[in-house]
């Protein structure tokens, strides 16, 4: 084995880590704009049950999706430890930012891009299309999530529409 298959081999990947009810999510850090402190959210009406509402960040208007609702877990009371993780999702015509309620954070990790393994196909109450692997730390598995696919286009473009509409009928 030559030195530059080695390095491929040993990549180091950073993933933040949250937790949703009692399982332990994590997405690459690449795709994360920031972590917010609860803050109002503002209903949307007639909006997808996943989507709480709107919040404004520096001027924007940024969507806030309940992460609990969208994977079929059960609504949860918030709590000091809820936050909202801004994320960048890459779609066909371009980027969207949109914020996931969470339970909560809790790390960065470093992982080994080897240890890795494959999601599995049967079994998971989580569609697998949406994971990337799960990797085990400290004899808890966590879930990689491929954050994009956990959002399908037209969900994205829906979203895109409610608010676009809602935007333009205030300045009407």
């Amino acid at each position: 084995m030559t030195l530059e298959q080695t390095e491929v081999k040993n990549v180091i990947r950073q993933f933040l880590t949250f937790r949703l009810m009692y399982e332990l999510f994590a997405i690459d850090v690449i795709k994360v704009i920031e972590i917010l402190e609860m803050t109002k959210i503002t209903k949307v009406p007639k909006s997808p049950d996943f989507l709480l509402g709107v919040i404004n960040l520096r001027g924007n208007v940024l969507p806030v999706i309940d992460a609990r609702i969208k994977f079929g877990m059960p609504k949860k009371e918030l709590t000091l430890d809820s936050c909202i993780i801004v994320i960048s999702i890459e779609v066909e015509d371009g980027t969207v930012t949109l914020g996931a309620l969470v339970d909560a954070v809790s790390e960065v990790l470093e992982v080994n891009e080897n240890t890795i393994q494959e999601p599995p196909s049967i079994g998971s109450r989580y569609n697998s299309e949406f994971m990337e692997g799960l990797v085990k730390i400290n004899e808890e598995f966590v879930m990689i999530l491929k954050i994009g696919k956990a959002f399908s286009t037209d969900e994205v473009d829906d979203l895109n529409l409610l608010l676009d509409s809602k935007s333009s009928k205030k300045h009407q």
